[in-house]
């Protein structure tokens, strides 16, 4: 069964870093830092990774723990490469998200190793709109309705 290993915030910037409990608003995870221009976006409110493709890097060299790359929900069992853009993710909190797009690596990760965003292409996981607010915390399972 997929589940929510760490749910993850900044101010702004990486790492993001875990917490028990967090309210989700349309706008995205509160507390979690929204100043760059990229990130006012409701389709791109919510960030997801896979624990499994940050374990794949972490042998690669790039010692990775979640929050790190900066993805706001850290999953696992929840075959990224599996989902497409339109599917919904439900929590079983009861917020649910939409995948709007595949994430991209980010200048913010020169400092984590020189090749990281070279290696990391492809394998960034995803980002969501907001379909319905509420509490995530760790722990929830996942429920994948694909499009």
């Amino acid at each position: 069964m997929s589940k929510v290993i760490s749910v993850n915030i900044s101010g702004g910037g990486i790492p993001k870093l875990p917490v028990q409990k967090v309210e989700v608003q349309t706008m995205g995870l509160e507390g979690d830092g929204r100043s760059h221009e990229k990130h006012w976006h409701l389709d791109r409110a919510v960030s997801l990774m896979d624990i499994e493709t940050l374990n794949v890097l972490t042998e690669d060299g790039y010692p990775l723990e979640p929050g790190a790359i900066g993805e706001n929900v850290t999953t696992e069992a929840l075959d990224m490469s599996s989902l497409n853009i339109g599917d919904t993710l439900t929590f079983s909190g009861g917020v649910v998200i939409e995948l709007t797009e595949l994430r991209k690596p980010c200048y913010v990760l020169d400092p984590l190793g020189e090749s990281l965003k070279k290696d990391i292409v492809g394998r960034c996981g995803y980002l969501a709109k907001v379909i319905q607010a509420g509490t995530l915390e760790q722990g929830e399972t996942i429920t994948v309705t694909s499009t």
